[in-house]
């Protein structure tokens, strides 16, 4: 029977991934074994750079995590060597880096994720990593609106133009 200072070491170690997982926008559960300890030291270089968590977990101890925020499904994928990344902010930063580097190093490799509240598989993984960052959508959706706005505005001139009406200029802000 464990000594009453490893149950509450683990349950403090539960009780920060069920934090993590819980409070985080996406997450990738990832197998990294037989990463050299050179290619790991970038790979976590590049993650922590980009704000996403990584740490290798206990599966067990993940398990018990997975449960209390509803990701019980993430249990199958819970064996062998584990490593967690999460972000905190941007849904397709941590499956956009940890795709990206699976690509370069065959013994990274995606064994499922976590997304909106529920768990997704590899094949979401990837078509999450596909998507542009929440910078790059803001951006377009705003191009979008502005393109339209003047499309409008051009209209309106040459309509009262047409009508031989004197047009005053609309000011963009």
């Amino acid at each position: 029977m464990p000594n009453a200072q490893v149950l509450e070491s683990k349950k403090a170690i539960v009780a920060e991934l069920i934090n993590r997982m819980g409070n985080a926008a996406s997450g990738v559960i990832v197998d990294y074994k037989g990463i050299s300890v050179e290619d790991d030291t970038k790979f976590r270089s590049d993650l922590r750079a980009n704000g996403v968590e990584y740490s290798v977990v206990k599966n067990t101890l993940t398990r018990f995590a997975a449960k209390e925020v509803g990701f019980e499904a993430l249990n199958d994928v819970l064996n062998g060597t584990t490593s967690l990344a999460t972000s905190a902010t941007d849904p397709v930063i941590a499956a956009k880096l940890i795709v990206a580097a699976a690509k370069k190093n065959e013994n990274i490799k995606v064994k499922a994720g976590f997304v909106d509240g529920r768990v997704i598989d590899v094949d979401t993984v990837k078509k999450l990593a596909s998507l542009p960052s929440r910078e790059v959508l803001i951006a377009q959706i705003l191009g979008g609106m502005n393109a339209t706005i003047t499309r409008l505005a051009v209209a309106v001139k040459a309509i009262a133009e047409k009508n031989s009406e004197p047009a005053t200029e609309a000011v963009a802000e």
